[in-house]
């Protein structure tokens, strides 16, 4: 691979991207005075920093690193996956969105995704909410182990470093900036690294097409290239079944239940934001994901001289390597980064949310803001830690270990949370019985290769979950004329809010 960036400008660049994250991890800290404010920024996050900070924790190294990879090995078959998560992400803001933020704040003002739960049923029993906390524990765990995994990747590329030293030095900057600047330091670098990512994924392919002899040139060496090893890689229909392309296009389905991008939601300063937030949020991602798509494609003729990529997860850095000089190269690898560490940090802080307001709180006595404070930046150290040596084995691709921990969510959570917000008689035994579903299916699912290589582990924990959920509680729901008020209430401040923004 022909390359003319300088690693001396690259180190230079990238090191100034650190400062500043570090910088505005600071600046938030300054800005924390107690759990609410660490865990969820005392809800007050504007519609552009809601959106941008959900797109940037969504994606990932999964957008610059895992979709060009899985396009350039085999084509647009897999742009199924962004068409889906495009979709999905559309519904979430439009009908999960506003009702969750305005049935967090009726429902005891709960700050976490399983606090909600259990505040929405109105009982004593703290079971769904340690269960709901257990979940975002343990694939939360996989998921962070992903971002270090592309950490470490893009290090050992980028600069020829030791995979583990580039992963802990990921690891290390971006714990410390979540460390100190919680849930708003996590949200103000996700609008930077969103912006950074954004502007990458229209750089990269638009210059590779020009550099390769335009659209037309590319599509026809694509074409040439399949003529000789028989595949169709620009047809979105061909190389793969029709269960495999349900399997992509289901990714959609896991937005409903993604604790570290709903948060966002209940973070806005109304629900009506979430109709000004959605716009931003959906431009964002329909043009970055077609940059990526794109992206994996015009790698394919780039690179066929050279007898292609070793690792087609490395599409976009090797791009950005070979046709830029030093400084913009620099700033392009600085995108990916941004991808990787704005996921970590948001997984990071919902993690130790989990810990603190979850579990801590219903074992431990309660004690004062600043003692839960601390508990919550402990829980930070102590999840990526667990991460950071899971990540050791770095076997596992980006989007192996992203598509189980989304999987897992997803089907868990997803129901639940739809079910919550439009069914008033969701019971809390049928909650636990879903979510218990919906969870084990994923992890038996997606650990048997006859059944995973079938159908993407999602699409049958969701139904499963979503069926025991409604079934249980048609057996076991009970009239709650508190949870009926609330319900009310938070349907008709929803409807009026999001009148009010038309």
């Amino acid at each position: 691979m022909t390359t003319h960036a300088d690693p001396t400008v690259q180190l230079i660049a990238v090191g100034l991207y650190f400062a500043a994250m570090l910088a505005i991890g600071y600046y938030a800290y300054r800005r924390t005075d107690d759990t609410e404010d660490y865990m969820l920024a005392g809800r007050r996050l504007r519609p552009t920093t809601a959106a941008l900070s959900a797109g940037a924790s969504d994606m990932s190294g999964w957008l610059m690193m895992g979709l060009p990879g899985a396009v350039y090995a085999s084509g647009l078959i897999e742009a199924w996956i962004a068409i889906g998560l495009t979709v999905g992400a559309w519904l979430n803001w439009k009908f999960v969105a506003p009702r969750l933020r305005s049935y967090t704040e009726v429902a005891n003002n709960s700050i976490t995704i399983p606090s909600f739960f259990e505040a929405r049923f109105k009982t004593g029993n703290h079971s769904l909410r340690l269960i709901a906390g257990a979940v975002i524990l343990g694939f939360f765990t996989f998921y962070v182990s992903s971002g270090l995994v592309a950490g470490g990747e893009f290090f050992r590329l980028a600069f020829g470093l030791d995979y583990t030293t580039g992963m802990l030095i990921v690891a290390g900057v971006t714990v410390l900036y979540t460390l100190i600047g919680g849930f708003l330091g996590a949200s103000l670098t996700d609008v930077v690294q969103g912006t950074m990512m954004f502007l990458g994924l229209l750089i990269v392919p638009i210059i590779a097409v020009t550099v390769v002899g335009g659209f037309g040139e590319t599509e026809a060496q694509i074409a040439a290239l399949d003529a000789v090893d028989g595949t169709d890689r620009l047809n979105i229909l061909t190389g793969g079944t029709a269960l495999g392309i349900i399997s992509a296009a289901a990714w959609g389905l896991g937005y409903f239940g993604q604790p570290h991008i709903i948060v966002r939601f209940m973070a806005l300063r109304t629900a009506a934001d979430a109709k000004a937030a959605r716009r931003i949020g959906i431009g964002w991602m329909g043009i970055s994901c077609l940059g990526a798509v794109l992206t994996g494609l015009v790698a394919i003729p780039y690179f066929a001289a050279e007898g292609g990529l070793e690792n087609p997860e490395h599409a976009f850095l090797a791009l950005s390597q070979a046709m830029f000089p030093s400084f913009i190269a620099a700033l392009l690898l600085a995108a990916v980064l941004a991808a990787i560490m704005s996921t970590v940090s948001s997984q990071l802080v919902v993690s130790s949310s989990a810990l603190v307001e979850d579990i801590f709180r219903v074992f431990g006595r309660r004690t004062s803001r600043r003692q839960e404070l601390m508990l919550g930046r402990g829980a930070v150290l102590v999840v990526s830690l667990i991460a950071g040596l899971l990540a050791l084995d770095n076997e596992s691709t980006i989007l192996e270990l992203v598509g189980f921990a989304w999987a897992g969510f997803g089907a868990s959570f997803g129901p639940i949370v739809l079910l919550s917000l439009y069914w008033r008689r969701l019971s809390m035994p049928g909650a636990v019985a879903g979510l218990v579903t919906g969870a084990v299916t994923v992890a038996v699912w997606g650990n048997v290769d006859v059944l995973a290589d079938t159908l993407y582990e999602i699409v049958p924990g969701f139904v499963l979950n979503l069926l025991v959920a409604v079934v249980v509680s048609l057996l076991t729901h009970r009239p709650n004329p508190e949870i009926d008020a609330e319900f009310d209430r938070m349907r008709a401040e929803a409807r009026e809010m999001v009148s009010a923004a038309k």
